[in-house]
């Protein structure tokens, strides 16, 4: 299996546990939260290696976290941690329909203070793949740089970069910084997986195919653009198609239903599998994910991975 490498922001995650608005729910359960955590876990359990990249606060929650990574079987070789900044957190509404209100605390996040000392002794060329998402680069100017250097040597060493946008637009200052520095990154990404909404914003285009195109012209090789309930449409350098998405019986929850897909997606081109194949499992990844609570409870190991994609008889 690949070695992978990612960085990331993990947060310590409550989860109301009626329906309601967050100011009046009494009880919450506890979670750990990270669109890069939920990607590890998703690769770590399909059996690749994982070094996930992060600093935490030296607190309860911090501790809970490395612990967590650990008991996942991801890397925390390189996670760090500071006396002077906390841990982010998050609390999470439940809903019956549609996205859950998500409450941050995460400004001076010890996460936020990392930079390029922090991937000082990482060898990119010890690794097959990069994963990024463009929440750290809206952590600090810091954490930007970090990520802008992580790209540019895994790009001049030839490992494979995959790049979810994952927008967070209340962590910029404003819309136009953010779409130019999401996509100065992923243009140097071989993989880039917007969703619609995300698509739209970024680019100034109304379909998958315009979304598509736009990062073709800057040299991206492949664009899988998420349609959510409705599949995947998927623009590469010979290949052009639309895949169909997986049924859901019953949605619990949305959040970490796009990091499922790119696990879906990339764990199967690490495993040389065809582009239509990966493209159908990041459907079927992200249809578990939303099936369970937390944002990656739902994400399967291989036999939970098989038997959901294995054709059920007397359909």
């Amino acid at each position: 299996m690949s070695r992978i490498v990612t960085v990331g922001e993990p947060m310590a995650l409550f989860a109301a546990e009626s329906e309601g608005l967050l100011e009046e729910v009494d009880r919450f359960a506890r979670f750990v939260a990270g669109a890069e955590v939920n990607f590890s876990i998703g690769m770590a359990r399909l059996g690749h290696d994982v070094t996930y990249i992060t600093k935490l606060g030296n607190d309860p929650f911090g501790k809970n976290i490395q612990g967590f990574l650990k008991n996942n079987d991801i890397d925390t070789s390189f996670v760090t941690f500071d006396d002077k900044h906390a841990t982010g957190m998050q609390w999470k509404q439940k809903v019956s329909a549609g996205d859950p209100e998500v409450f941050a605390l995460r400004k001076n996040s010890a996460a936020s203070t990392m930079d390029i000392q922090s991937i000082s002794s990482l060898s990119i060329a010890d690794f097959q793949h990069l994963h990024l998402t463009g929440i750290p680069p809206a952590l600090s100017t810091s954490c930007r740089e970090m990520v802008y250097e992580l790209a540019r040597k895994a790009k001049a060493q030839g490992v494979s970069i995959s790049f979810d946008p994952n927008i967070r637009p209340a962590l910029w200052p404003d819309k136009k910084e953010m779409a130019a520095v999401i996509n100065d990154i992923a243009f140097l990404a071989d993989i880039v997986f917007p969703g619609m909404a995300e698509g739209r914003l970024l680019t100034g285009r109304e379909t998958p195919e315009g979304i598509a195109q736009f990062y073709h012209a800057a040299g991206v090789k492949t664009v899988i653009i998420k349609l959510g309930p409705k599949g995947a449409y998927t623009s590469s350098e010979d290949k052009k198609f639309y895949t169909e998405g997986f049924e859901v019986h019953k949605v619990i929850d949305t959040v970490g239903a796009g990091d499922g897909f790119a696990v879906g997606v990339t764990s199967a081109l690490l495993e040389d599998l065809p582009l239509e194949e990966a493209v159908r499992r990041g459907t079927a990844i992200g249809a578990l994910a939303v099936m369970a609570p937390g944002d990656n409870d739902g994400l399967p190991d291989r036999k939970g991975l098989n038997d959901f994609m294995e054709p059920k008889l007397n359909r």
